[in-house]
């Protein structure tokens, strides 16, 4: 995934969190503010809160920023 996304991400991350929210519903308030559009932030969440590792939680990312719509 080239960066470039992940900077329009960080930028909009406000504005994206509930898109995050709808994807990956047991992702808190608090973790979403640690995120604050950071990638790696957001993997490792994932693999916290649904137990998975850290290739699904990076597949499953890919996955959703193909998907948004800026």
């Amino acid at each position: 995934m080239a960066s470039g996304i992940w900077d329009q991400i960080e930028g909009q991350w406000k504005q994206l969190k509930g898109q995050v929210r709808t994807q990956w519903g047991k992702l808190t308030d608090d973790d979403l503010e640690q995120i604050a559009g950071r990638r790696d932030t957001l993997a490792g969440k994932l693999q916290e809160r649904y137990g998975i590792a850290k290739e699904e939680a990076n597949r499953q990312i890919d996955r959703w920023a193909q998907n948004l719509r800026f």
